[in-house]
C-alpha cells in the first residue's frame, strides 16, 4: 500500500472565500463549457441532458442505463427520461440483450448516429477556444494536475469506504 500523502494545507477556515476555491473556480469553467457545447448543438435539437448519453454510447463507453447513469453520475430516472427523449428523437432505441433477456441494451438509430458525429467537433471547439492562449505544455500540467485531483479524490473514497466499514 502506497504511503499516505498529507493533505495540503492551502485554505483555512479563517481564510477560505468561495470565489476563490478551486472547486468553485472548476464548477464556473464547466459551466461555461457546457453553456457553449449546449448552444452549438442546439442547431441538431440537443441538450446536455441528450448529447452527452448520444456522445458516450456512440464512443462504445456505455451500452445501457446503468452503465450511463453511473458514468454520468445520475439518477437512473433522470437518466431514464433522457433516453425516453433520445428515443422519442429517433436516436436511440432499446434492444433486449440476447444473452441475458433482463438487460437492456442502447443502440444509437442512424439518425443518432449521424447526429452523434457532430459532438466531437463540437466538444473539441469549445475546449479549444476555453484553451485560447494556454501553451501546450500549460494544457498538459493543467491535464496532470486535474489527474493528480481525482486520484485524491478517489483515494479520499477508498478511506471513507474502508472507514466505514470499520464502524460496522
Amino acid at each position: 500500500m502506497p504511503a499516505k500523502i498529507p493533505p495540503a494545507s492551502f485554505y483555512s477556515a479563517e481564510s477560505l472565500r468561495p470565489e476563490g476555491t478551486i472547486g468553485l473556480l472548476m464548477k464556473r469553467v464547466m459551466q461555461s463549457v457546457l453553456l457553449q457545447i449546449d448552444r452549438r448543438l442546439a442547431a441538431h435539437d440537443l441538450t446536455h441532458a441528450q448529447w452527452l448519453p448520444l456522445y458516450r454510447i456512440a464512443r462504445g463507453g456505455c451500452d445501457t442505463m446503468a452503465a450511463l447513469a453511473r458514468d454520468q453520475s445520475l439518477d437512473p430516472g433522470a437518466m431514464t427520461r433522457a433516453l425516453d427523449r433520445l428515443e422519442a428523437k429517433g436516436l436511440v432505441r432499446r434492444e433486449r440483450s440476447q444473452q441475458d433477456r433482463r438487460v437492456i441494451k442502447l443502440e444509437l438509430t442512424d439518425s443518432g448516429r449521424a447526429v452523434s458525429q457532430q459532438v466531437p467537433a463540437v466538444l473539441a471547439e469549445v475546449l479549444n477556444a476555453h484553451l485560447a492562449g494556454f501553451a501546450e505544455s500549460e494544457w498538459q500540467m493543467l491535464n496532470d494536475l486535474l489527474h493528480r485531483m481525482l486520484a485524491n479524490g478517489e483515494a479520499l473514497r477508498e478511506c471513507s469506504k474502508d472507514l466505514a466499514k470499520d464502524s460496522e
